[in-house]
């Protein structure tokens, strides 16, 4: 039995008649851009993650960038994130037009070192950029507790719905931090039909400003106070969220049931670190990843019996090409570069069958020999 990676058409189906009605809707209405859907998705993002604004926008990439771009990071600016990401952390700290500080990570959890992050602090330093890998959210409070005069900026593109405890308080993904991301690129645990995003904060100017950017700076219709960008979450995209954002909970505790499932089948197995989680955290599991000493052979393997799988992610930002005027070298971060060595996700999507998750299973103890 085959077993994708992950099958969006399972989850479609369980939502379609609502989708299609929604959009349908929207089609007749020829309104497209903006609008009460997403103003009332908005609202509802704002709700879940416990913050007073959230604003949409075009994408994850997007809502990055206008972060930034909010907090007035420009050239001469550093940012201090993690290599071990996905590109667009990075590369949106480029092209805001700062330079891209990079500090290693937790090897357990796989996200940013928060004393590390303290520590490469300087006069420069205009933000911290925080990435809630996998589906845990980062110690932002540690950050925050280090760094207390920088702002942060967490990218929470995975982590929609995670909490983390702080002070005996469970806190929402995106919360704390001074203005949180969030990504709806469909692969997400909440995922649209194409690219979407969103920003979340607690701060009345930052909203307002934030609902500049995102309209080429302005409020008034023709009329600019900054130069901004074209970055509008469309209303089609915004009631296909709508319509999935009731079940995103339930989903979210089965791909934490998923895994746990794999993590008890895999404890005799001593060449597999299954995830870890901090006793802190709820993670919402956006990927099952494991760690392996000989991940490329098991790839592999696990290729030849049509069991899914990715590398989330097999080079660090540090040692790509582009990134080379940075001036960072082989060993720089050593933990960063040892996941990349090693990490491989598993299906863990919450539409898996028993048998799914029991074929993964068998390819993966058939390589240990079990």
């Amino acid at each position: 039995m085959a077993v994708p990676l992950l099958d969006l058409k399972a989850q479609h189906a369980t939502v379609r008649d609502e989708v299609v009605r929604s959009m349908m809707q929207i089609v007749d209405d020829q309104a497209f851009i903006l609008g009460q859907p997403v103003s009332d998705l908005e609202a509802d993002v704002a709700r879940l993650s416990k913050t007073k604004y959230a604003i949409g926008c075009a994408s994850g990439t997007d809502a990055l960038l206008l972060a930034l771009k909010a907090l007035d990071v420009g050239s001469s600016d550093e940012v201090i994130t993690t290599p071990f990401t996905f590109f667009a952390t990075a590369g949106t700290i480029h092209n805001a037009g700062a330079r891209a500080v990079f500090v290693d990570i937790d090897p357990k959890t796989y996200n940013i070192r928060a004393d590390q992050a303290a520590a490469a602090v300087t006069s420069k330093t205009k933000a911290i950029v925080p990435v809630d890998l996998f589906g845990q959210i980062a110690p932002v409070e540690d950050i925050q507790r280090l760094a207390p005069r920088t702002p942060i900026i967490e990218d929470a593109a995975q982590s929609i719905g995670a909490r983390r405890s702080i002070d005996g308080e469970w806190r929402m993904a995106g919360e704390c931090a001074t203005i949180g991301t969030f990504s709806f690129f469909p692969s997400k645990n909440l995922g649209g039909y194409g690219d979407g995003g969103m920003m979340v904060t607690q701060d009345e100017a930052l909203f307002n400003r934030l609902m500049r950017l995102r309209t080429h700076g302005s409020v008034k219709t023709y009329y600019h106070e900054e130069v901004g960008f074209n970055s509008r979450l469309d209303a089609l995209q915004a009631v296909v969220l709508r319509a999935k954002l009731p079940h995103l909970a339930a989903w979210s505790a089965k791909r934490r049931e998923n895994a746990a499932y794999y993590s008890a089948a895999f404890a005799d197995i001593s060449d597999i670190v299954p995830p870890y989680v901090e006793p802190a955290s709820e993670s919402i599991f956006n990927q099952y990843t494991i760690r392996v000493p000989r991940r490329d052979a098991l790839k592999a393997h696990l290729a030849a019996k049509g069991v899914g799988h990715s590398v989330y992610y097999p080079l660090p930002l540090h040692l790509q090409e582009c990134f080379a005027y940075l001036g960072y070298k082989q060993g720089a971060f050593p933990e960063s570069e040892k996941a990349a060595n090693e990490v491989l996700s598993l299906p863990v999507f919450p539409e898996l069958t028993r048998a799914q998750l029991d074929e993964v299973v068998a390819g993966v103890r058939s390589f240990f020999g079990r």
